[in-house]
């Protein structure tokens, strides 16, 4: 299983975050502010140890990508044995995923959703068709919508009503229909609430 399919609500309330970004989420973390469980409301977050905090960022930062802990740890070996932070080459990493990049573009209102258009080859990239979402682009290649894709009623109403700028360093064409990576993002360019170094300092143990 290489993808959630649980209760979304639950972990975003264990994690005290709103991981995947939907409504639901929302609404279950204003209603009920503590971690799930019969015990959850009894619980203090302040009191949270210092490996539990790592193991929670970790988990915030596999679940919002959608990733299984396997591959997740494969990528911070990856990340560690580049040049520069670990910690910001991990989520640069995570950033270029094909799914993520649907996810930037506005294509699609969330990233189990952008992961399902990969999957189902509505995407091109540099004119080749891609559904792998874990594939990994580079700078200078241009990912876009396959034509039958931009006729579907889910994309068209993402484009216009959620209107989602893509960050920097994703240049968009073609009436937001087609993206090319300008360049590497930077940690700055990267909107993600996640403590990338805890991340680093658990592994590293």
């Amino acid at each position: 299983m290489s993808r959630y399919t649980g209760p979304k609500a639950r972990v975003s309330r264990r994690l005290n975050t709103n991981i995947w970004g939907t409504s639901g989420e929302t609404k279950a973390l204003d209603r009920r502010p503590y971690p799930p469980g019969e015990h959850g409301r009894g619980r203090r977050r302040s009191q949270n140890s210092e490996f539990l905090m790592q193991l929670q960022e970790k988990q915030k930062c596999r679940f919002t990508y959608g990733m299984t802990e396997r591959q997740f740890r494969n990528l911070y070996e990856e990340a560690a044995r580049q040049r520069g932070v670990t910690g910001e080459n991990l989520l640069r990493l995570l950033e270029l995923r094909l799914d993520n990049i649907a996810y930037r573009a506005g294509w699609a209102a969330t990233r189990p959703q952008a992961r399902q258009f990969v999957s189902h080859g509505h995407i091109d990239v540099n004119g080749r068709r891609v559904n792998i979402p874990s594939f990994r682009a580079r700078k200078g290649d241009v990912i876009e919508l396959r034509s039958k894709a931009r006729e579907i009623v889910t994309v068209r109403w993402n484009l216009d009503v959620l209107d989602r700028t893509p960050p920097v360093w994703l240049e968009a064409s073609d009436g937001d229909q087609r993206v090319t990576v300008r360049e590497l993002p930077i940690r700055e360019q990267i909107e993600i609430p996640v403590r990338e170094q805890l991340i680093v300092e658990l592994y590293s143990k």
